[in-house]
C-alpha cells in the first residue's frame, strides 16, 4: 500500500506597507479633531456673537475651553506616541503639528473672549461704566489701507441700556505738522464726526480706513460719550505702532 502524499502546504502573500495603520491612525485623529473645531465655528455662526446674556456668553465659553484642552491633551499624547514610531509619514506629523497649534490658537481666542466677559460682570472699583475697551488694526493687501474694530463696554452695572456718540481721530504729522484727522474723512462706512451706540454690554464699530500717501499716523484718539441719566465720558489713546506692530 502506497504512502498517502501530504497535501502541499500553501502560502498567502500580504503586501508589507509600512507605517500604514500609524499614518491611518494620525489621519483619523486630524479629521476628529477639525470635526470638533468645524463643529463649534458652525455653532457660532448659528448662535452668533451676539448672545442675549453675558452670563450665558461666559458659561458657552469656559465649557468649549475644557471640551478643546481635552482635544488638545489627547492630540499631544497622539502626536507623542506617533512620532516614538519613528514610521509616520511627514507631511502626516506637520499636519499633526499644526492641528496643535490650531487647537492651542483657538483656546487661546476662548480664553480671552472669556476674560472679557468676566471684565464685564465683576469689574474692578476703578473701572465701572462707559469704557473703551479695545482698538485694533489689520493690515489690508493694499498699501495704507487697514481694517478697525471698535469696542466699547458698559462694566458693571448692564441692567439698563447705554447711548451716545463716540468719536474716533487719527494724529499724526504731514510736512512736518501735527495734523488730526476724523475717522470719518478715512473710511467710507463711517458718515458723522460722532458715531452714535446704544447697548447693555457692549458694541463694536467696524469698517476699512485708507490713510493720505503722505500722512505719518501716530496716535489714534477715541472719546465717547454717554447721553441721559447715564451721562458719562470714556476718552483713550492707542499708540499707532503697537496696533500695527504684529
Amino acid at each position: 500500500m502506497s504512502e498517502q502524499r501530504k497535501p502541499a502546504e500553501e502560502y498567502v502573500v500580504i503586501r508589507h506597507r509600512p507605517g500604514y495603520r500609524l499614518r491611518r491612525s494620525l489621519i483619523l485623529l486630524v479629521f476628529t479633531l477639525v470635526a470638533a473645531v468645524v463643529g463649534y465655528a458652525v455653532g457660532v455662526v448659528q448662535g452668533g456673537y451676539r448672545f442675549t446674556s453675558a452670563e450665558e456668553s461666559s458659561e458657552r465659553l469656559e465649557d468649549k475651553i475644557t471640551a478643546l484642552e481635552a482635544s488638545h491633551s489627547e492630540a499631544l499624547q497622539q502626536l507623542v506616541n506617533l512620532e516614538r514610531g519613528q514610521l509616520m509619514d511627514e507631511q502626516a506629523l506637520k499636519q499633526a503639528r499644526k492641528t496643535i497649534v490650531d487647537l492651542e490658537t483657538r483656546v487661546s481666542a476662548l480664553q480671552s473672549d472669556l476674560t472679557f466677559y468676566k471684565n464685564i460682570m465683576a469689574p474692578s472699583e476703578t473701572s465701572k461704566g462707559l469704557q473703551v475697551d479695545r482698538f485694533s488694526l489689520a493690515s489690508d493687501r493694499q498699501s495704507g489701507v487697514y481694517s478697525f474694530k471698535l469696542v466699547l463696554t458698559q462694566v458693571g452695572n448692564n441692567k439698563s441700556y447705554i447711548s451716545g456718540v463716540v468719536a474716533v481721530n487719527i494724529i499724526g504729522m504731514r510736512d512736518d505738522k501735527k495734523e488730526v484727522i476724523a475717522l470719518r474723512d478715512l473710511s467710507q462706512e463711517i458718515q458723522d464726526l460722532g458715531v452714535k451706540f446704544r447697548f447693555r454690554y457692549f458694541q463694536d464699530v467696524e469698517g476699512r480706513l485708507a490713510l493720505p500717501d503722505d500722512f505719518e499716523p501716530l496716535e489714534v484718539q477715541v472719546v465717547a460719550q454717554a447721553e441721559g441719566r447715564k451721562s458719562s465720558q470714556a476718552e483713550r489713546t492707542f499708540n499707532w505702532d503697537d496696533l500695527t506692530e504684529n
